[in-house]
């Protein structure tokens, strides 16, 4: 597949190499009142592994998510992690597993090696604090190759 010249994703992102520790949480149940209670739908986020922690390598960071190399978590697993973020310091967050890779998967290509994509989950952020984010951003503004 030739490179695309234009990045298709809604934010951008850089390459990192940085451990991790995950750990899977879970959501609280909410108390509705009745009437809310029978016309109220959310999805319901996974229970597997909930307590349990797992290493990974978050390999790609955007302001709105990142991706983390590691055991494909169950989808819609809410997890909480800490990582060091350059020029910043600790960033701590909480997120859900949108989508995962089961396996390392390899890509032909016309020319050249073929791309290899490793094993784990992509995670959108729910919680993180706003400073975290704009150091995300700036941090991306400054490494992300310009399009």
């Amino acid at each position: 597949m030739p490179p695309r010249k234009h990045e298709q994703r809604h934010a951008p992102r850089i390459i990192l190499n940085t451990t991790t520790i995950v750990e899977v949480i879970g959501q609280r149940e909410a108390q509705l009142h009745p009437n809310l209670a029978v016309v109220y739908e959310r999805v319901k986020p996974s229970s597997e592994l909930i307590g349990q922690k797992f290493s990974g390598q978050i390999r790609d960071l955007s302001t709105n998510g990142a991706f983390i190399n590691g055991r494909p978590l169950p989808l819609l697993s809410r997890v909480a992690f800490t990582f060091d973020l350059q020029g910043f310091g600790p960033v701590e967050t909480i997120a859900w597993t949108l989508w995962r890779r089961s396996a390392d998967c390899e890509i032909p290509r016309e020319v050249g090696e073929p791309v290899v994509l490793a094993a784990g989950f992509g995670v959108l952020f729910e919680a993180i604090s706003l400073d975290a984010r704009q150091a995300i951003a700036a941090l991306v503004h400054r490494v992300a190759p310009k399009n």
